[in-house]
């Protein structure tokens, strides 16, 4: 019988006309972001001859936006209608990245970057917006199955991405790079019409201003408990991660004492791991409660981590590394589908806008210090410290994991 209804979920899942549409136009979008990571790449580092000042500045590019912007969209996309909002910003990628094409043929190749940085800025405008949208259209109990198969489609891309960019600019060029990301927005863009119209929102009986809701975004997530601690477990998380990301390098050359291009075989463990993960994940997600999908995947991840930074053989650090991929997606899915099932659909926006950044500015300090790390410390020490920091991040969700009286949304303010 159990069988039999998890199958109806399966099916209900994927006859939701939210997720349907939300699937085909990430795919799109994907495309898209892939062919502009790496064709802005290769073209930045073909014409500043390696430049690493110019190659980082495409990092700037990328992730600035996460810190500058993130809270901001998030409120904004709670203020406005999130299909409306999806769509604006796909067509306004598109055509940012048709300005940039049009640059390119009659001014200065210094304006790729602008396509990145817009792209990335609006990005924070969409993300929500689409979060918002499963909470709104998609059934609760089906939510965290959803998330699996969203967080499969973007593992899939972390193998297939750097090949489909790498080809289509070796191919084709950056003209022709810059044209298919344009393309790929737009497409995405249209394909979000499908999605079920806005709701028509109760208006406000006193009008709110922008800081006032920002205020009220800050208190909603202080006062929930299980974000408060969802926010620990993400500082935790992003510390680890941050220590190790840059080194990887270092464990192929020195620990192993191979040439730094059996890189890519750890890389490829590792993503092919997320692969199919995401794909197991689908299958166990429905009965697992997301606090404790995300605190397996981490202490996996821990494990994993302790493991290559003891391990001088191949095999063991790419099983360690195929193992780390295998439950990365326990903590993609139990992070998203925490944020959604505890938080209501006013705030999902700011509460994204919030939790993010914590992430990524974590891991960029550490990432920032991990070089000056390595001159100081073993890099089993360093991996080590990274495997303790998950273990930490698991430790803040421990008091969630008593029974669903725990995980609470926060009061309306």
């Amino acid at each position: 019988m159990e069988a039999t209804n998890s199958n109806m979920s399966a099916g209900a899942l994927f006859k939701n006309r939210v997720i349907q549409t939300i699937l085909l136009s990430t795919l799109f979008l994907q495309i898209g972001i892939w062919v502009r990571n790496y064709s802005i790449l290769l073209f930045v580092v073909e014409k500043t001859h390696s430049d690493p000042v110019a190659v980082s500045l495409i990092s700037v590019a990328e992730f600035a936006p996460i810190f500058l912007f993130s809270f901001i969209g998030g409120t904004f996309a709670d203020r406005w209608k999130p299909k409306k909002t999806m769509i604006w910003c796909d067509f306004l990628s598109a055509v940012s990245i048709f300005i940039v094409l049009i640059a390119l043929v009659f001014g200065s190749w210094k304006v790729i970057f602008f396509a990145t940085l817009v792209s990335s800025i609006l990005s924070q405008f969409s993300q929500p917006s689409g979060m918002k949208l499963f909470k709104l259209h998609v059934p609760e109990e089906l939510i965290q199955m959803g998330m699996s198969i969203y967080q499969t489609l973007f593992a899939l891309f972390m193998i297939l991405g750097p090949v489909l960019g790498t080809f289509v600019y070796q191919h084709y060029g950056i003209d022709a790079a810059i044209a298919i990301m344009g393309v790929a927005f737009l497409l995405s863009a249209g394909i979000l019409f499908l999605l079920p119209a806005d709701f028509e929102e109760e208006k406000k009986a006193e009008p709110t201003t922008l800081i006032e809701e920002m205020k009220a975004g800050f208190s909603y997530v202080w006062n929930s408990r299980s974000l408060t601690l969802l926010g620990g477990s993400f500082a935790a998380a992003g510390l680890a991660l941050g220590l190790t990301q840059p080194l990887a390098v270092f464990l192929v050359t020195e620990q192993l004492g191979l040439p730094k291009e059996q890189l890519q075989w750890l890389m490829a463990a590792f993503g092919i791991g997320m692969i199919l993960g995401g794909g197991l994940t689908v299958g166990f997600s429905k009965k697992t409660p997301p606090q404790i999908l995300l605190a397996l995947g981490m202490t996996i991840n821990a494990i994993g981590l302790l493991v290559m930074g003891m391990s001088d053989l191949f095999w063991l650090t790419l099983t360690a590394e195929f193992i780390s991929g295998l439950f990365m997606p326990c903590i993609h899915i139990g992070i998203n589908t925490m944020i959604l099932k505890n938080t209501e659909a006013a705030f999902i926006g700011r509460v994204n806008g919030i939790l993010n950044p914590v992430f990524m500015g974590t891991m960029v300090i550490t990432m920032t210090a991990s070089g000056w790390l390595k001159k100081t410390f073993s890099l089993m020490t360093i991996y080590e410290t990274s495997a303790l920091l998950f273990i930490v991040g698991v430790l803040c969700l421990a008091p969630l994991f008593k029974g669903t009286t725990a995980v609470k949304k926060s009061e309306e303010i």
